[in-house]
C-alpha cells in the first residue's frame, strides 16, 4: 500500500492504496486464451461531470500540489542523495517480492506479515487500456500513449514480453471516473469470472483515499504462484502527475512486486510518496524478479543466496 507521506496534510492523508491480491483464474477455453469480454461503449461523454466527480478532481489536484510543494512526487530516477548498494537492493527485493500488503483473495484485509512464495508471470503480458464512458476522448489518447510507452519500458527492464495487445489481453488497465463507478464491479466480474467476493468488494466501494490499485490473479494448483490475469484501476479525476504515478506503480506491482516497504529508496515501492515514477532501483528489482535463476513458487529461504548474488552482479559488489 502506498500512502501519503505528508501526514500533516490532515484530510489529504492517505494518497495511495494499492491492492495486490490473488484469486484463482479459470483455465482458458482455447489455445489462444479466453474470449475477450465485451468492453464498455467507447463514446464521448455527453454530460458534465457530476458534483461528486468535480469535488474529487479538486481534492486530487490540491493533494498533488501539496505533495510537490514538500519536494515529494519526484520525477527523477534517484541520484547522489539516494545511494544504495548491493545489500540494500537484495534486502529491498526480499521485502517487496516475498511479502504481501494484503491477504490473498481477502480484499483489503492486511496480510499476516509472513513471507510468501515468489509470484510472477510466465506468459507474455498483453496489456489492454479501456475507459469508462465519462472519460474525455482527448484524455483517452494521452493515457493509451502513456501506457504503451511504459509497457515497453517495463519489458526492457524485466526482459519479459510486455506490450499492448487488445486482442488477447491479460492485464487490463481501467481508467474509470466517479460517474462510472457503478459499472466497475460488473466489469471486474466480466474480466475475471472466478473473482472472489472479497476481491470484488474493492471494486464496489472506492473511498477517495484509494487512488488506484492492482489485483493480480493466479492460476490454480501447481500454477498458484503464476499470474494469469491482472486488473489495474485508475481514477479519471487525477491530475497529470498522480495519474502517471498510478500507471507506474500499479503496472509494476502487477508484475509481481506486490509489497511496499519504508526501507526502499529511491523507489515507488514505498509509502512515503517521495518518488512518483519508476526509478533505476526499481528497474533492477524487475530485472531480478524475472531472472531465470528464480522461479514462481520459490521460497525466500531458497531464493536468498541467489538474490544476494544477483544484487552483487548488478551493482559490482557494492555494499
Amino acid at each position: 500500500m502506498r500512502q501519503n507521506a505528508g501526514r500533516n496534510l490532515g484530510l489529504l492523508a492517505g494518497a495511495f492504496l494499492l491492492a495486490a491480491c490473488d484469486a484463482t483464474v479459470p483455465p482458458a477455453s482455447g489455445p489462444s486464451g479466453a474470449a475477450r469480454p465485451p468492453q464498455p461503449p467507447a463514446v464521448a461523454p455527453d454530460t458534465e461531470p457530476s458534483e461528486a466527480s468535480q469535488a474529487l478532481a479538486v481534492y486530487y489536484q490540491r493533494l498533488e500540489t501539496d505533495l510537490r510543494s514538500q519536494g515529494l512526487l519526484r520525477t527523477d530516477a534517484g541520484g547522489h542523495d539516494t545511494p544504495f548498494g548491493a545489500r540494500d537492493l537484495a534486502r529491498n527485493f526480499e521485502l517487496i517480492a516475498f511479502f504481501d500488503e494484503y491477504e490473498r483473495g481477502a480484499g483489503l484485509r492486511a496480510s499476516s506479515g509472513r513471507p510468501v512464495p515468489m509470484r510472477r508471470w510466465t506468459e507474455p503480458v498483453r496489456v489492454s487500456v479501456e475507459f469508462g464512458p465519462s472519460v474525455d476522448p482527448d484524455r483517452r489518447q494521452a493515457d493509451e500513449r502513456s501506457v504503451r510507452a511504459y509497457a515497453a519500458r517495463l519489458s526492457r527492464a524485466s526482459q519479459h514480453p510486455i506490450s499492448l495487445d487488445a486482442s488477447r489481453p491479460n492485464m487490463h488497465i481501467l481508467f474509470y471516473g466517479e460517474d462510472d463507478a457503478e459499472g466497475l464491479a460488473q466489469r471486474a466480474r466480466q474480466l475475471v469470472p472466478g473473482i472472489s467476493s472479497g476481491a470484488l468488494s474493492v471494486f464496489r466501494t472506492l473511498p477517495r483515499q484509494i487512488h488506484c490499485f492492482v489485483m493480480a490473479f493466479s492460476g490454480g494448483g501447481i500454477d498458484s504462484n503464476v499470474y494469469r490475469q491482472a486488473i489495474v484501476v485508475i481514477r479519471d479525476e487525477h491530475p497529470d502527475l498522480l495519474r502517471q504515478s498510478c500507471i507506474h506503480e500499479e503496472m509494476a506491482q502487477g508484475l509481481g512486486l506486490a509489497n511496499d516497504t519504508p526501507r526502499a529508496r529511491p523507489s515507488i515501492f514505498n509509502d512515503d510518496d517521495e518518488f512518483a515514477l519508476l526509478t533505476r532501483h526499481d528497474e533492477l528489482l524487475l530485472k531480478m524478479l524475472y531472472d531465470p535463476r528464480l522461479s514462481p513458487g520459490m521460497t525466500l529461504d531458497k531464493a536468498r543466496p541467489i538474490i544476494a548474488q544477483m544484487a552483487e552482479e548488478l551493482l559490482g559488489g557494492a555494499s
